[in-house]
């Protein structure tokens, strides 16, 4: 491979990855090389394998950075029948290489540290640890087990264990929904809790859901299909439809809630950003014996009437300092969904920054007049 002058230098590198197990060798590139074209694109280089042999080529720093990655990656082959794309991405960012592929992408050359993580550091990130170890954490369902992926989630995952009000806050895609489903499959089928109650307000319909058609379930249902869609995931459509119709999974509108007290039972609220001050209050209050509530909502997405205040941003500051009760805020690097998903969260949050500046701005000139 030859330099130009105007280019960085490139380096060619063979590594061999051992054992040669054609099924965990498999599992690593993922169908039709989905995971190894994931690895070319975030870090600039080209991969080309045959067997358990990889040419890698690019900036040095990226040659050095995609070695270490298929090192660890391979190591997370075993027990595995196949890496997702969203594991990849995850990896890529847990291991501290958001700096260089930023660079890579530039076409820049300088020296960044690529960190490899232990086995022992990744497991209590991913809360994957081997049996036995003080960090380990998977939920169990019937359908499949689920780990938490990141520092965030799995901090996440343990609050909600340990705390009966908790407040899973950030943007779309972070899993913050997802892992609580999981959670209060987990706490049903070990029978910590007799029933979910599945919350939403359905601001987007006015709360006046006399005026659309179908009885009560069908109603919200649309509107809580994230949620069933976890539901069927983890326990199967026809177990859910049989613990919906005996009451033992309830759907209903954050309305239906005034007046009840809900005991032993595992109660999510989601879109809680749509909440008002009222609202979020009368939820909180409901909580009763031997009950655990998750509260998930993004504030960035706020549908309530204009000069309403959020019942989610509210409670930020009214319970900051309330024991029992913990919040988890997930930021932009906890998104497992497309790596465009997290780029757009950033942009946003860059762009209402420098609106908020300037408007304050215009402020204080004006008061100077």
């Amino acid at each position: 491979m030859q330099d130009t002058p105007d280019s960085p230098a490139t380096l060619a590198k063979k590594i061999v990855l051992e054992p040669n197990d054609p099924l965990r060798l498999s599992a690593l590139v993922g169908p039709v090389d989905q995971n190894i074209k994931h690895l070319e694109k975030r870090l600039g280089v080209s991969i080309r394998s045959r067997g358990n042999e990889f040419q890698l080529s690019g900036i040095p720093t990226a040659v050095q950075a995609a070695e270490a990655l298929l090192h660890q990656l391979y190591r997370e082959t075993v027990g595995r029948d196949a890496i997702e794309p969203d594991f990849v991405h995850l990896f890529l960012q847990q291991a501290g290489l958001d700096d260089l592929i930023a660079q890579t992408n530039e076409g820049t050359d300088r020296t960044v540290p690529v960190v490899v993580m232990s086995d022992a550091d990744r497991s209590a990130e991913s809360g994957s640890e081997k049996p036995g170890g003080s960090g380990e954490l998977v939920i169990r369902t019937p359908k499949k087990s689920i780990k938490p992926r990141g520092a965030n989630q799995l901090g996440y995952c343990r609050a909600v264990r340990k705390n009966d009000i908790n407040f899973g806050i950030g943007p779309a895609g972070t899993g913050k929904t997802y892992l609580a489903v999981a959670c209060a499959v987990e706490a049903l089928e070990s029978q910590q809790v007799s029933r979910i109650l599945l919350v939403r307000p359905a601001v987007e319909a006015g709360e006046k859901l006399g005026f659309l058609p179908g009885d009560l379930a069908q109603k919200i249902d649309p509107y809580l299909r994230p949620l069933y869609d976890a539901l069927y995931e983890m326990l199967g459509v026809e177990r859910v439809n049989k613990y919906i119709e005996r009451n033992i999974i309830e759907v209903a509108p954050l309305a239906y809630m005034r007046g009840r007290t809900l005991n032993n039972a595992f109660i999510i609220l989601d879109e809680s950003q749509n909440t008002t001050v009222a609202q979020m209050k009368m939820f909180l209050t409901r909580i009763g014996f031997g009950s655990t509530a998750v509260v998930t909502g993004d504030i960035t997405q706020i549908d309530l009437p204009r000069g309403e205040q959020s019942g989610l941003i509210n409670v930020r500051d009214v319970l900051a300092r309330v024991a029992g009760i913990e919040f988890t805020h997930f930021g932009s690097k906890d998104v497992v969904r497309h790596p465009l998903v997290q780029k757009i969260v950033d942009a946003y949050e860059s762009y209402h920054d420098d609106d908020r500046r300037q408007q304050n701005d215009d402020r204080r000139g004006n008061g100077r007049r």
